[in-house]
């Protein structure tokens, strides 16, 4: 069986609309505060991305994949290492469910720990279920 374009996303992006509207608008204001060279803003808009991606395999890869780009124009290493390790248990952890709820997906934390998610995080993920 052939799956088309639009049937593949629909499978593989499976948020709902005010999650994945969340979710895109983080990665949105992500790379406009780049833009702007405000790393710390930008950063911390994929680090609420990875937050709202974290049940979702290929949104999850697709903010640390984001991140680890984020790495290289800083020049990062210890960012640019950490999210090749996270690339590689990103959509597993996704899939099997066992993605530590509310990481922020930065080298900077452990890549099992679980943290506080912010409240206006939470509620749209409370949503989506």
């Amino acid at each position: 069986m052939v799956l088309h374009v639009a049937d593949r996303e629909e499978l593989l992006m499976s948020m709902k609309p005010k999650l994945r509207a969340a979710f895109e608008a983080e990665l949105r204001e992500a790379t406009e505060a780049e833009s702007r060279a405000e790393p710390t803003r930008a950063w911390r808009h994929l680090e609420r991305a990875h937050v709202l991606s974290q049940a979702y395999a290929v949104p999850h890869l697709r903010v640390h994949w984001r991140m680890l780009g984020f790495g290289w124009r800083q020049r990062d290493l210890g960012e640019l290492w950490g999210q090749v390790a996270r690339l590689l248990v990103a959509a597993p952890g996704s899939w099997l469910g066992r993605a530590p709820l509310g990481n922020t997906g930065g080298a900077n934390v452990g890549i099992l720990t679980p943290m506080p998610i912010p409240d206006d995080l939470r509620a749209l993920l409370d949503a989506d279920r």
